[in-house]
């Protein structure tokens, strides 16, 4: 009798929630349904009724771009049309000159064409401007509108029309088109006797493969005891590169990274699945705080596994996953279905996505929401967003005059003019700018009357309206002059002040004109300060080792 009433209880209780789960599921459809009878209902009204002409396809791309902006930032909207740039974000592959362009003082330029493709080879400068691509007129074109015309079919000449600015000429070009394969690796060689340099630019298809070939040459080639891989400004890309790139370096079947959402049967475990490369040596990752995604799983893994040092910056702090489904009429959703989990058990994901500092960073997060997890040998590691190094390296700002040089193309154009007067340089690791390029340069810049403002200059003046208004002027008027003509920007005077850093991106600008990427890559590896760092851990086993001591606390502020 017992055993009966038991089982009726369990069938009231089984049935109640099959009742109220269906309940709930056909109340969220209906939901669903009413609130799309409203969207129709509504954009039926608005392009019925509105008291200008309307573009329906804009109206609905921005209604979804705004829907899903309400979620988080990377779940986005492709459509048709940009169907090609996600693919290229993806396989770092499409069919086109091969430059950088850009838009600079109303003129699309070629900003750096790359080196051995179509736009270097077809003799295409950086600072060349494109007045027409196929006889269209590029001055009211944005630079997507131009990129667009650029690519099409591997094999066709694309005819562009150039203004070259250094003598003033014009010309037209037939580029053929290739298919144009970015290196995810732009750059690897030795640093020094000991330590190896590999720069991965982006996580696209093979790109460990291509770390591996690396790596490989180098351990062959010169046996080195140290390698540093350098991640700063990564953004990141596929998940399964970055496992494949940890699997280089630590034993078969370990866990990597881990995923989970909301859908259960979508959750997985990455564990290293092939045997390693090398296992002992040396390793430190360098991140920033452009470092992202897969970034930081090879950044998070090497810490919580003690594979290697971290160095720099505090990452970025992007650990959701993003799956690509289709929709109708070849467009995709690209959504968020998952968090990124490493091996410690910590995510990588900031907290709040939304409030960041100013520079994009993860904004501080408080104690209270800050997790301990802790390392394969017991270091104290937290979450709350991004990698936090293990030695961290301060990242001095630039100042304000050589921002306003480089934002309003001051360098850029004097590299451009240099490097038209100049047949050839020094080795970008030999080149240097001497008193005379720098006098060259200053004089460059005088001649266009450049004026500029400082933000000291602007809270000063706000300091010198507060103490007007609260007549506290008259008291210290003297030292207030005296301390506003020591702030007023003064070119003369900033730019010897500011040269040290002036110079550098000097250097760094006109190298890339006679050895494009991998030379100003090799321009900086001399006097990087975290490369620097890097080489002053690495070079020292018993320092080295002392960063893997149990107990030790990687603090998240």
């Amino acid at each position: 009798m017992n055993f009966k009433k038991s089982l009726i209880g369990l069938f009231i209780v089984l049935a109640a929630g099959l009742t109220l789960y269906s309940f709930t599921h056909d109340n969220k459809n209906f939901e669903i349904a009413k609130n799309l009878d409203i969207y129709y209902t509504l954009f039926r009204e608005l392009n019925a009724f509105y008291v200008d002409e309307v573009d329906p396809g804009t109206l609905v791309k921005t209604s979804i771009d705004k829907m899903l902006e309400s979620l988080d930032p990377y779940t986005n909207f492709i459509s048709e049309a940009d169907v090609e740039d996600f693919r290229f974000m993806t396989t770092g592959e499409y069919a086109g000159i091969g430059a950088l362009i850009s838009k600079q003082k109303g003129n699309i330029i070629i900003a750096e064409p790359y080196e051995g493709f179509p736009a270097q080879k077809h003799g295409l400068r950086a600072g060349d401007i494109i007045l027409e691509v196929e006889g269209k007129p590029t001055a009211e074109m944005n630079t997507e509108d131009v990129s667009n015309l650029l690519k099409g079919p591997a094999m066709r000449p694309v005819k562009i029309k150039i203004r070259r600015p250094t003598d003033n000429s014009t010309f037209e070009v037939d580029v053929v088109r290739e298919k144009i394969s970015i290196d995810a690796v732009p750059y690897y060689g030795m640093l020094d006797d000991k330590t190896a340099y590999i720069r991965l630019a982006n996580f696209t298809q093979n790109c460990a493969e291509d770390v591996k070939k690396a790596y490989l040459e180098l351990r062959n080639t010169h046996k080195p005891e140290a390698l540093v891989l350098d991640l700063r400004s990564n953004p990141g890309g596929l998940l399964i590169e970055s496992v494949k790139i940890m699997n280089l370096f630590v034993p078969k079947g370990t866990e990597i990274v881990s995923t989970r959402g909301k859908v259960k049967e979508w959750d997985n475990t990455y564990k290293a699945m092939q045997n390693p490369v090398d296992t002992t040596v040396r390793i430190a990752v360098l991140i920033n705080r452009a470092s992202a995604s897969a970034s930081e799983i090879i950044a998070g893994a090497m810490q919580d596994l003690d594979r290697g040092v971290v160095i720099g910056n505090r990452s970025f702090g992007k650990g959701l996953v993003q799956t690509t489904r289709d929709l109708s009429y070849n467009a995709k959703l690209k959504v968020t279905t998952a968090k990124y989990y490493i091996p410690s058990g910590r995510c990588i994901q900031a907290i709040n996505y939304s409030e960041r500092n100013e520079d994009g960073s993860v904004a501080s997060v408080p104690d209270s929401l800050v997790n301990q997890f802790t390392t394969l040998k017991g270091r104290k590691v937290f979450d709350g967003g991004g990698i936090v190094p293990d030695v961290k390296v301060d990242q001095e700002g630039l100042s304000t005059l050589a921002i306003e040089l480089v934002t309003r193309f001051y360098i850029f154009d004097f590299a451009t003019y240099y490097a038209a007067k100049t047949p050839s340089i020094p080795g970008p690791e030999k080149f240097e700018v001497t008193d005379a390029i720098f006098s060259e340069f200053t004089g460059f810049v005088k001649k266009s009357d450049f004026k500029y403002d400082s933000e000291t200059e602007d809270a000063f003046a706000e300091l010198l309206r507060t103490a007007k208004d609260e007549r506290y002027y008259d008291l210290a008027s003297a030292e207030f002059k005296a301390l506003e003509a020591k702030l007023k920007p003064d070119f003369d005077k900033d730019i010897l002040l500011f040269r040290s850093e002036i110079s550098e991106l000097l250097r760094d600008e006109i190298v890339s004109r006679y050895y494009y990427q991998k030379g100003s890559i090799r321009a900086t590896l001399g006097s990087d300060p975290n490369i620097l760092k890097a080489r002053e851990v690495l070079n020292q086993s018993a320092v080295y080792a002392g960063y893997f001591k149990p107990g030790t606390v990687i603090s998240p502020n």
